[in-house]
């Protein structure tokens, strides 16, 4: 039979139950006091055991996946993506039935329901708010701040970095070209040299993009990080409802595979997108010359051509994930994406990038 998961459904019973907390694999835990030390202000700032939050995935980062990575130690971060306020509505409500730890909600900064969705978050008391895809609206940070939830935002810039944090930001995520989905021109290895030593007294700062190994982790926080973000590490993870077939595709695939989407109109502000590389990255050139003429023809303006643009990576997203597409649907993916091998629990992932951090630390004392 054919499967047919759908948002929501989790294939895989009982996955990372609320209540086990920390890990102790091979004899490391948390109690590493260096580990502990480069951690505290990121754990601190969300909330939970571990300074990792798990990238907004669209139709990946959804309440099984969320509520996994919370009740692991984690940070989890559901993905609105192109959701109406209903479905948010419900989507936070079915994660809180499945953890009572901290998570999050990413909304973008275009969605043509922005305000209503940060009432939504608001009605659920959701402590975290991220906003993705370009600096925030005019009044969507006072009306996120209000209502008494911290807010974090990217910065692919120093100097957006550094207007963000006078607009009132609670926390920045330092995210580089390596990373999958949308993403800017600069490397990670760059962003955090040029940004953490700026901005890291000032406000948290978690860096994500290209992050598969521990070893990495710990780096970012010695520089300076309060904590990390990864988003293709978890997306194979038992708890994901991910397609089988999607799956399958990150485990053949290397670093190479992951390419970034190209831009064929310099008047159509497409945000690259890394993705591994099938049928649909030639589908998105096509769909990018549909919009450039309609854009010319004047039958939309330059937000609702965006939009449009939004909207095809939201479907193409879902055929890959859901439906199991991964010729004609978006396979979004990092470069990291060699370093995923295999199914396994988040609880599992989570322990050994600490490992790894831990002896990497331990190596250089």
């Amino acid at each position: 039979m054919p499967h047919k998961t759908v948002r929501g459904e989790n294939p895989h019973p009982n996955p990372s139950p609320e209540g086990e907390g920390l890990f102790d694999s091979k004899g490391m835990t948390m109690t590493n006091a260096k580990l502990a030390s480069l951690m505290a202000r990121g754990t601190e700032f969300l909330g939970c055991d571990v300074a990792i939050l798990c990238g907004a995935m669209s139709w990946v980062s959804e309440r099984n996946l969320v509520a996994a990575i919370s009740n692991a130690g984690g940070f989890g971060v559901i993905a609105c993506g192109a959701m109406t306020p209903e479905l948010l509505d419900r989507e936070i409500a079915a994660t809180r039935a499945l953890t009572s730890k901290p998570f999050g909600v990413n909304l973008i900064t275009m969605h043509p329901q922005l305000f209503e969705l940060i009432e939504v978050c608001a009605k659920h008391d959701v402590g975290h708010v991220v906003l993705a895809g370009g600096l925030p609206p005019k009044g969507s940070i006072e009306a996120i701040k209000a209502k008494g939830a911290k807010l974090i935002c990217f910065a692919p810039a120093l100097a957006l970095a550094k207007k963000l944090v006078r607009s009132g930001v609670d926390a920045l995520v330092v995210e580089g070209m390596e990373a999958g989905g949308h993403i800017g021109p600069v490397a990670t290895s760059v962003l955090a040299q040029e940004i953490l030593p700026e901005m890291a007294s000032q406000v948290p700062v978690f860096v994500a993009g290209g992050i598969g190994r521990g070893e990495a982790i710990a780096a970012y926080l010695e520089m300076g990080a309060a904590g990390v973000q990864l988003g293709t590490r978890f997306a194979c993870a038992i708890e994901s409802i991910a397609h089988p077939n999607f799956k399958k595709a990150f485990f053949r695939a290397s670093a190479r595979d992951a390419i970034a989407s190209v831009q064929i109109d310099p008047r159509l502000p497409v945000i690259p997108v890394r993705a591994l590389k099938n049928a649909g990255t030639e589908a998105f050139t096509v769909k990018q010359r549909e919009v450039a003429n309609l854009l010319d023809s004047g039958a939309v303006d330059m937000g609702e051509a965006q939009l449009q643009i939004e909207h095809y990576w939201a479907g193409a997203l879902r055929r890959a994930v859901i439906d199991g597409d991964v010729e004609g649907g978006s396979l979004m993916a990092g470069q990291s994406v060699g370093m995923v091998s295999k199914e396994e629990p988040v609880m599992d992932i989570i322990a050994q990038l600490m490992d790894e951090a831990a002896e990497a630390l331990a190596r250089r004392a």
